[in-house]
């Protein structure tokens, strides 16, 4: 019988996997004319057949495979802020998938270490918002994104799913601050805590249930490095991805 792990709350966190290597080509790795693992760092575009029968059109940087899910990939879309999990070669409601041109990512070796120096930090970062005024969001830099380097995966209190901006620039206007750890407060009590010697929960099923009793199940897909109480879930018929610390906030 398979390990089921059930919450009953939310709190966010996510990283990035690398492509698992393989010695041969399985025949259902290439579909379409294209590979599965030739995606990771291509720019596609696709249709999606939305409920009402209409297509959509999708433009994205596809920047990682998941080792857990091989079939998962997790694509940042152009308008959008947070990061999509997406099967882009199984889901029957994505249409003439295709690899189109895009311009190269280049960084400094000064901008990565940078970028690296803010990984796993707890944060407030401001947005402003239609009307003008601006509001903080506490959050945590997750790890730097997969591809464009010198950005970053980051979730919030408020809103545990994944997402990626480039926060060096938000840092440098002081739209993005470091908290202390004086300033983050447990999210568990001492004898329902997880520690941090567990083994890893990756690739076990998960079960959520609200307030109200509505269950979903889904996976926990990834670890994050920088934090090993930190994981991504990915839920059954959902497109984002959750981020979940089993010990604490921030």
């Amino acid at each position: 019988m398979c390990h089921v792990c059930r919450v009953n709350y939310f709190k966010l966190v996510m990283a990035p996997r690398k492509l698992r290597n393989r010695s041969t080509e399985d025949p259902e790795d290439v579909v379409g004319g294209l590979q599965m693992s030739s995606l990771i760092g291509e720019r596609v575009q696709h249709g999606w057949q939305e409920s009402n029968g209409k297509i959509s059109r999708w433009k994205g940087l596809v920047l990682d495979q998941l080792e857990v899910k091989p079939g998962l990939y997790l694509v940042i879309y152009d308008g959008f802020d947070s990061v999509y999990g997406i099967e882009l070669f199984t889901d029957k409601r994505v249409k003439k998938l295709k690899i189109i041109p895009r311009k190269p990512f280049h960084s400094t070796p000064e901008e990565e270490s940078k970028a690296e120096e803010l990984v796993g930090k707890a944060v407030e970062h401001v947005f402003e918002k239609d009307d003008g005024n601006k509001v903080q969001w506490r959050g945590m830099v997750l790890c730097r994104a997969p591809i464009m380097s010198t950005w970053h995966y980051i979730t919030y209190e408020k809103d545990p799913i994944l997402y990626m901006y480039h926060l060096l620039d938000d840092y440098k206007e002081g739209d993005l601050r470091i908290r202390s750890d004086q300033e983050n407060k447990p999210l568990l009590p001492p004898d329902q805590g997880f520690s941090e010697e567990e083994d890893s929960f990756v690739g076990k099923p998960v079960e959520y249930v609200n307030e109200k009793g509505v269950k979903k199940t889904g996976t926990f897909i990834y670890q994050v490095p920088a934090k090993s109480t930190v994981y991504f879930i990915k839920f059954n018929d959902d497109f984002h991805i959750y981020v979940y610390d089993l010990v604490k906030t921030f």
